[in-house]
């Protein structure tokens, strides 16, 4: 049984805050620190270049993979560390569309974050073959899985509210008709149980600074199906993608596997700092998460609800049906987050309404559950919000 008292030990929480925005962030591990010094210092310090041999640098991004893949139900040898999620959704699309090149549509939902969208916009303008971006609500999904769709590109856990896609019966009705399946996990990673192997994904990629708390910019990770691991063509064939970097050939020539899909130089220091949040998630186990996520989500609701009728719930009421987080819709949503903000409680606000929280039993128990509700109660039982001091927009919101 996972002691989420001693998780929570391992983490560095500001004296007097209540942090539930760690599905956008998560907090500092404590051993981060000591662990970047000894990189900095010990192998990048003393070891120089030797590095990448000495301390197993170009090693990582595998490595780490490795690591992650334990948390989203993936391979062993199948998940490699690198560059943005927005460069491997890139590589992701890019790989799955040469796998059905008589097909033209890429199917998504208006649920989906942006960037994903604009990366298989940009993706189809640079093809200029006639391919097609078709994005239905999130309910009409299924429905429009057709032999026609080449590849199904969605987020498991939508970025606002929470609602969370059913994996296994998607992918399933995809590969019923055909089409390939790629799944964003950028809020279902370290938030919820993931099986990509047994829902038979054909592509995923993820961030590893939300839910995974690798730090910001932390690295982000993509997974190929064994049975198209060395099949997928890489649109970006990077130095390090290739079969035998240092051979200098002037020609590309794709690397084994997931080693593909890599691009450029390993982020070290990043992946040090990766590493140490990993430590922590080696000893947790993923279904007592859920488990403790959905109870905290619930008393936070019912808080939460009992005490601010002005606030909707935008969630998914039923538990099941929700990721790590409870989103409320109010019209004053971002001056009332900057107002819990100042007050103590972090979480934060995405357009046009949404005041958004992230439920992390890591770090999170009930008596910050408790105290949070009570805050938000006073803020909006007292009009706290009303000031003009919250009014004034951030660039991060």
């Amino acid at each position: 049984m996972t002691d989420f008292t001693a998780t929570k030990a391992m983490f560095h929480l500001p004296e007097g805050v209540v942090y539930l925005d760690g599905n956008s962030l998560g907090p500092l591990p404590k051993a981060a620190p000591e662990r970047m010094q000894q990189v900095m210092c010990e192998e990048w310090g003393e070891m120089l270049i030797t590095g990448w041999n000495k301390a197993g640098w170009m090693a990582q991004p595998a490595a780490v993979g490795d690591r992650i893949a334990r948390l989203i139900g993936a391979e062993p040898g199948h998940v490699v560390m690198g560059d943005t999620l927005s460069i491997k959704v890139y590589q992701a699309l890019a790989a799955a569309l040469t796998l059905r090149p008589e097909r033209k549509v890429i199917l998504s939902d208006s649920g989906n974050f942006p960037t994903d969208l604009y990366m298989a916009e940009g993706l189809i303008g640079g093809l200029d073959k006639g391919h097609e971006l078709r994005v239905v609500a999130p309910e009409e999904v299924e429905q429009a899985i057709t032999e026609e769709v080449a590849v199904l590109m969605l987020t498991q856990v939508d970025y606002r509210t929470g609602r969370m896609h059913d994996m296994a019966r998607l992918t399933r009705k995809a590969h019923e008709n055909g089409v390939l399946a790629i799944w964003d996990l950028a809020h279902s990673a370290g938030a919820v149980p993931v099986d990509l192997a047994g829902c038979g994904a054909d592509f995923a990629v993820g961030c590893t600074y939300k839910f995974l708390n690798g730090g910001p910019g932390a690295p982000a990770f993509i997974y190929v199906a064994p049975r198209h691991a060395d099949m997928a063509r890489p649109a970006l064939s990077g130095w390090l993608g290739h079969a035998a970097p240092f051979a200098f050939e002037q020609a590309y020539r794709a690397g084994d596997g997931i080693a593909r899909m890599r691009v450029g130089t390993p982020p070290v220091l990043a992946l040090a700092s990766l590493e140490t949040a990993l430590d922590i998630w080696d000893g947790v186990d993923m279904a007592a998460l859920r488990a403790r996520s959905q109870a905290l989500s619930e008393r936070f609701i019912a808080a939460v609800e009992a005490t601010c009728p002005m606030l909707e719930l935008a969630s998914p009421r039923d538990a099941d049906r929700r990721g790590s987080q409870v989103s409320f819709r109010f019209a004053h949503g971002y001056e009332a987050m900057q107002a819990c903000i100042a007050h103590g409680v972090i979480g934060d606000f995405r357009a046009p309404d949404i005041m958004r929280f992230g439920i992390t039993p890591l770090y999170i128990d009930e008596a910050d559950i408790d105290r949070a509700a009570a805050v938000i109660a006073r803020i909006m039982e007292q009009r706290l919000w009303d000031d003009a001091a919250y009014r004034a927009r951030a660039a991060v919101t």
